[in-house]
């Protein structure tokens, strides 16, 4: 069997990167891991060596490459774990559509309020433009958790794609401390308290690099 290779930035603040090794490790998917740390002078070089975008993330399965999150996750699901979307055709619908959106949205809270597990910055980042944001991903959250959430404590019972989308997000709501209601306070604790969500926290947590102000 080919050895799958997932090319990933620094734990701590590659968003985009936890995002399909989230999906793989939830799914139990057997792959390599290569670090390479953002913001250095030869990071730019050494991920082309994998990805033709110069980004991470980026997978390797053989001679194909696959890069951007969401085209990974796409892909493991349709080769390896199709559990990864929900089977039944509307929740599908549903959980490709609030990814996507996740995938192309929210910049404002992107841009101030950027991925950083090891640190805790009460409120910091949020204003008006912010909070229209949130208030859109917990409206998300409400819906999913209400239409196809019965099955477990996940957007639709089970961890799904859709979920591995919005994992830096609540890993961000943990770091800024954002208030929220019960439901959304209980999917940002269900999510946190993964051991795969927990093996990446902690993996970031050892990590050495510090890099201020890098949006991602």
């Amino acid at each position: 069997m080919t050895q799958l290779t997932l090319i990933i930035g620094n734990k701590n603040y590659s968003s985009w990167s936890m995002r399909p090794w989230l999906a793989m490790k939830q799914a139990g998917i057997d792959f390599a891991e290569v670090r390479i740390p953002l913001d250095m002078p030869t990071t730019y070089e050494e991920i082309r060596r994998y990805s033709p975008s110069g980004k991470v993330p980026v997978l390797q399965d053989g001679n194909l490459t696959v890069w951007d999150s969401l085209a990974i996750c796409e892909y493991v699901a349709e080769c390896f774990a199709p559990n990864l979307w929900p089977e039944d055709r509307i929740a599908k619908a549903v959980a490709r559509s609030i990814s996507a959106e996740m995938h192309s949205g929210f910049a404002n809270l992107r841009q101030n309020m950027p991925m950083n597990c090891r640190a805790r910055l009460c409120f910091l980042g949020i204003n008006l433009a912010v909070q229209a944001d949130i208030d859109r991903i917990t409206s998300i959250w409400h819906n999913c958790r209400e239409k196809f959430g019965s099955g477990g404590d996940l957007l639709f019972g089970n961890f799904t794609i859709a979920d591995a989308m919005f994992a830096p997000i609540v890993s961000r709501f943990v770091t800024y401390e954002v208030k929220l209601d019960s439901v959304a306070q209980a999917y940002v604790e269900a999510v946190w308290n993964l051991p795969m969500m927990q093996e990446w926290i902690m993996a970031a947590n050892f990590e050495s690099e510090s890099i201020p102000n890098l949006k991602l």
